[in-house]
């Protein structure tokens, strides 16, 4: 008999904040989907000299596990048929956290400190991730107060150089999934005249087909991908971007706190081609 390789953990950095837990939260519906396990995995930055197992926890130990324990905790609130693994690992952030993704479906990840200046671990390393992991990489956007948007679109950004199936199936995925529909989102830099709908709808008519129970809603646009998501303010859940992209994902996950400038505000998954 043939032996079928199981799919790799969905990951998801700790780092005991509000944000990160909502990562984990958002990232329970990819697990159960894939039938794979969830794991919570919190990186302790320095190394920790080795303890018996009568000496106490040292203290940022005994944070890390507290840590993970809330996170399981909300995890399991949620009542979904999920396994749930947990991990202390001892490393430098972003290296520990880009080595998880080499073995995981996704890598998910809060987006505190993403556009400033991080005093929270896991934000401070999420733009590496998006450049460098091996994986998909899901940045979380989550108000002070509120959890992920669960309404909205699922945006999927392709532009005149290249269609990169994997942004369309992905988004087309995330869409059927969460149960929301999809806006395809040309920019067409050079477009002269008049924007090629016609163009979009081609490159996306075999996809369509293929997910038939999927809405999808195309636009087109000359600006950057941030400027023209500044006017989708709270209609857009999640944009899917291609790995090329990477280096805009602070730009369309916004700062936190009070914006004093219109930013986009949203999620970000970050895919490989």
């Amino acid at each position: 008999m043939e032996h079928v390789a199981s799919p790799g953990p969905i990951v998801v950095g700790i780092d005991g904040s509000d944000a990160a837990i909502k990562a984990a939260e958002w990232a329970v519906e990819e697990a159960v989907c894939r039938n794979t396990p969830l794991r919570l995995v919190y990186v302790i930055q320095h190394r920790q000299t080795r303890r018996t197992s009568a000496q106490p926890l040292p203290p940022e130990e005994e944070y890390a596990e507290q840590a993970l324990r809330n996170a399981c905790a909300v995890v399991e609130k949620t009542d979904k048929p999920i396994k749930i693994d947990t991990a202390v690992l001892r490393d430098d952030i972003g290296s520990a956290l880009i080595a998880e993704s080499a073995n995981a479906v996704m890598i998910c990840v809060g987006s505190v400190g993403i556009a400033r200046v991080a005093s929270k671990i896991i934000g401070s390393t999420a733009v590496t991730l998006a450049e460098h992991a091996h994986c998909p990489v899901a940045i979380i956007r989550s108000g002070c107060d509120t959890h992920p948007m669960r309404d909205g679109y699922i945006a999927m950004v392709f532009d005149d150089r290249s269609c990169n199936d994997e942004i369309v199936h992905w988004a087309l995925e995330e869409a059927r999934l969460r149960k929301a529909p999809v806006l395809a989102l040309g920019v067409w830099r050079w477009a002269l005249f008049e924007l090629p709908y016609e163009d979009l709808y081609r490159r996306l008519d075999d996809w369509l087909r293929r997910y038939p129970d999927v809405l999808v809603e195309v636009a087109a646009t000359r600006s950057n991908v941030a400027k023209y998501l500044e006017g989708q303010i709270g209609r857009v859940q999640l944009v899917v971007i291609g790995s090329e992209n990477a280096g805009k994902v602070a730009q369309l996950v916004g700062p936190h706190g009070p914006p004093i400038l219109a930013h986009p505000d949203c999620s970000v998954l970050v895919v490989r081609g």
